[in-house]
């Protein structure tokens, strides 16, 4: 079924609840849990667009990085939730190679750039904007106590926003877009 009317309150439960405990579905807990939700979602889009990418990342292609960093994100979900599960250094460790391994493919930044370029860019730089509230709220609920995380989730999540932006880069370069400063004028 796909409802079960428990919620209807405005309330949920987690890992931890202990029987017949809910907490409202405002807490930064479940802020958290929405947001990391909300990204996941936004990356199936922007995985499908990747299909038609003609290039990889160490050889390693767009769709199979989204499909990794959706995958990680369930584990960041559980881990927020309550559960006995971690993403660990590694995933982190490797996220950092795919950056590097896409800064040596590009030109040095020395400003801000205008989203857009390619539709992939544009999903690319949405993401990255998801990635950072999802971070943010992740990081509120933990400031307030309602859940604890590993230190290396917390830099997988602060990873994730500068991945995404390495990629909405690099789609720009392989296209054979200018990325355009804004003029702040």
């Amino acid at each position: 079924m796909l409802y079960t009317r428990k919620g209807d309150a405005g309330t949920t439960k987690d890992f931890k609840s202990k029987p017949g405990e809910r907490k409202s579905k405002s807490s930064c807990q479940t802020e958290a849990l929405g947001a990391l939700d909300e990204l996941g979602a936004f990356l199936g889009l922007a995985k499908l667009k990747s299909v038609e990418a003609g290039w990889a990342v160490d050889g390693v292609k767009p769709f199979d990085i989204v499909f990794w960093v959706q995958n990680n994100l369930f584990t960041v979900q559980a881990e927020v939730a309550g559960a006995e599960m971690k993403v660990g250094q590694g995933k982190v460790t490797q996220m950092e190679q795919w950056i590097d391994w896409v800064e040596k493919e590009l030109p040095p930044i020395k400003t801000f750039f205008i989203s857009g370029g390619t539709e992939l860019a544009a999903l690319f730089d949405v993401s990255r904007t998801l990635a950072r509230k999802a971070e943010r709220r992740v990081v509120a609920g933990g400031e307030k106590g309602e859940f604890v995380l590993d230190p290396a989730t917390l830099a997988f999540l602060n990873r994730l926003s500068s991945l995404f932006y390495a990629l909405a880069r690099l789609t720009n370069h392989k296209s054979g877009i200018t990325e355009q400063p804004p003029s702040y004028k």
